[in-house]
This record gives structure tokens, sequence and C-alpha cells, in this order.
């Protein structure tokens, strides 16, 4: 005998419509309504044959949102490993308005107390472009440094899905970009690029936010 959650699972959306109104035209309860519905659908192959297909068919849903969910995790992590680094850097852009006049803000900290702050204009343009040049001037400083095995962090899953995914899938306004943060990284052979939440990115914002300033309207002199 067929059990009635597994009749519910294998059946599409219009199956079990079907089966709800043949419940109510003959009558009949769940069960009995949807195993003649699936049987219906089944057709010569048999209930039996349909009901394998269909949990296969999940199975396989089921095994590529998986995969979907760990590829997108692994392109927010760029290196092996979470162990502790000796350098640290975050990094955020904003664009006043979007797009319009972009700011960079950035942190380098490293042994010995280290730190350096970035807090720049960067001219016009999106968020994105923003977030990448912000990326971008934390890396050359990185660079500067000599900080290796530096741990990038930022809140952009644009721009870091793009440095840590294939160069083919770039988008092709960001691709400049792209080649120039990944000709920093190659300088960086121990580098990690990762994504944190914005709340844990809030100096990094601050500074970005900091370096273009809202304009003060205009005021007559009559």
């Amino acid at each position: 005998m067929n059990d009635l959650s597994l009749l519910r699972a294998a059946a599409f959306k219009t199956e079990l419509a079907a089966s709800g109104r043949l419940m109510t035209r003959a009558g009949l309860s769940e069960l009995e309504a949807l195993t003649r519905t699936l049987t219906h659908s089944a057709g010569v192959a048999g209930l039996a044959h349909l009901l394998a297909e269909r949990a296969a068919l999940r199975l396989h849903a089921a095994q590529q949102s998986d995969r979907r969910a760990a590829l997108a995790s692994a392109a927010r992590t760029r290196g092996a490993g979470a162990g502790k680094t000796a350098w640290r850097a975050w990094f955020d852009g904003s664009a006043r308005p979007n797009p319009g006049r972009c700011g960079i803000g950035a942190v380098l900290e490293g042994p010995g107390g280290v730190r350096v702050a970035i807090s720049n204009e960067a001219g016009y343009g999106n968020s994105s472009e923003a977030e990448y040049l912000a990326l971008i001037a934390v890396l050359d400083a990185a660079v500067t440094h000599g900080a290796h095995d530096v741990l990038v962090v930022g809140d952009s899953q644009v721009v870091i899905d793009d440095v840590n995914g294939p160069a083919s899938a770039s988008a092709p306004s960001l691709r400049d970009y792209r080649d120039r943060a990944c000709a920093l990284l190659a300088r960086l052979p121990q580098a990690q690029l990762r994504w944190i939440p914005r709340h844990k990115n809030i100096e990094a914002d601050a500074l970005s936010q900091r370096a273009v300033p809202p304009l003060l309207p205009e005021t007559s002199t009559c």
C-alpha cells in the first residue's frame, strides 16, 4: 500500500490540484484520489516506476542545490584553510548617489602595531567600482608592507565572487578592476579573500563614507 506522504512528495502541483478536484467530485479520500491521479500520469509504465523516477528527480535536485551552495561558499573564500594570519585587512567602497561620487575605505593591521587606514575620494562610478578600488588600495598597501599572509575581508559579494571566480565569468565592466586586484594578489601568495556581513565591516564603511561627505545645498547670497 502506498504511503500518503510518499504520494504527496511525488506529485506535481498540477497533479495535486487534479487530485483535489477528484476528491470533491468522487467523494474519495486523499490517498485514493492521489493514487488514481498518479496512476493515470504513470500510464503503461506503472505507478511504482513513476514513484521511483520522481524520487530520483528529487534526489538530483537536492544534490544540485547542495552543490550550488558549496560553490557559493567556496567563491567567497580565497586561500586554503581558516587559520589565523599575522595580517588582516578590511575594505569598503561607496558611491553617492549610485552611480556618483566614489569613496573608498580600508584598514590594514599587522604585527608590531602596524595599522594603515585609507579614506580617499575615488572619482565617479558605481558602488561595485568603488568596492573594487577599495580592495585594490588595501592590497597595494599589503604589498608595500610585505603582508604576504594577509586575510582580506569585505561585504561586497559582487567583488569577492568576481575575484574568486574564473576570469571567463567576470563581469565585462569590472574586468580591468579584477585584473588589477589579481595582479596584486599574485604578489601576496598566502593572501585569503573572504566575504563578511556588513555589520562586521563598520570601520571600513565609515572610512568610505567619510571620504565623500554629502554635498551641502547651495545658499543664495541675495
